[in-house]
């Protein structure tokens, strides 16, 4: 993902980069909204309103919904998502990576305080707009993901392409139909993929017998080690490398490589984790880590 890369080389390349939203997001995690909108206002009156600047107000509507706080999150999600439509009108979206991260986190925002509303149907409607808006931009997996968490469970699973693989030859989770499947969706780059490695490799191990199967997709983005650009060849050779490397004991589960997995899946949050049942249906959709107890409580509940 072109937005992604951009962030790493720039803060591989510029201490500052993050300094705004690193203050904001601090003053926040001790509570303090005051000393975050102070120091977006000292950054506004210096730089004006800027792609940083959005960023970084779209995580005090973050910490609002966090705190329960929802009005104050809606305001500040509608706030952020107007000045970012203001930046659209002379600037690409996917130029730099704060502009999608502002924007996205302001429309999942809405969306979130609507459904604590109890306003589930114009959540999804929101959502569904802005994918239609915005589906051939780096938003669609992070808007397809707020979908699937509303309403992917108890449905069919979406199919994967499986063209492309490392490791053994993958079968989609159609013709695994009967057995049960985890599909543990995973990035090269991905520090938490790596903390889920042995819990995926445990209990693969421990559910194998019961006909448990494991996928696990990833796809390309453009880099490879700190953000090194690099072919798709060389790319896919780095991830083949990452993957031995960092998950031995998982070396016989088939990786399928595609970007239209990530997006139909909505997998904008590496490590995501979906568990589909005998019936073919999405029974789990977790963006996330998850705990070994919590991931064996509910691979129990399908077996």
């Amino acid at each position: 993902m072109i937005v992604r890369r951009v962030a790493i080389l720039l803060l591989l390349c510029s201490p500052s980069f993050a300094d705004l939203t690193t203050d904001v997001r601090l003053a926040l995690s001790q509570g303090n909204f005051t000393a975050a909108t102070t120091e977006l206002e000292n950054y506004r009156t210096s730089h004006g309103i800027d792609p940083d600047y959005l960023e970084a107000l779209s995580w005090i509507a973050r910490a609002s919904l966090s705190a329960n706080q929802f009005d104050q999150a809606a305001t500040y999600a509608k706030q952020t998502e107007t000045l970012a439509h203001e930046q659209l009108k002379h600037r690409a979206l996917d130029a730099e990576p704060h502009l999608p991260l502002a924007l996205g986190a302001a429309i999942e925002v809405q969306a979130q305080v609507l459904t604590a509303r109890g306003q589930q149907p114009q959540a999804v409607a929101l959502l569904r707009h802005n994918l239609t808006v915005y589906g051939n931009t780096s938003l669609r997996a992070r808007l397809q993901k707020n979908l699937n968490l509303l309403g992917l469970a108890g449905q069919p699973a979406p199919p994967l392409r499986l063209g492309e693989y490392l490791g053994s030859a993958p079968k989609s989770p159609l013709a695994l139909k009967g057995s049960p499947v985890l599909l543990f969706f995973w990035a090269h780059w991905c520090i938490d993929c790596k903390h889920e490695g042995p819990i995926i490799t445990q209990l693969s191990s421990e559910f194998a017998s019961r006909g448990l199967s494991v996928l696990a997709p990833t796809q390309l983005y453009g880099y490879t080690a700190r953000g090194e650009d690099a072919k798709p060849r060389e790319e896919l050779a780095y991830a083949e490398k990452v993957w031995q490397q960092f998950y031995p004991g998982l070396q016989t589960v088939p990786v399928p490589v595609s970007k239209a997995n990530f997006d139909r899946y909505g997998a904008s949050t590496t490590p995501t984790l979906v568990l589909i049942d005998r019936k073919g249906k999405v029974a789990l959709y977790h963006p996330g880590v998850m705990s070994y107890d919590d991931l064996r409580a509910a691979i129990e509940k399908i077996i």
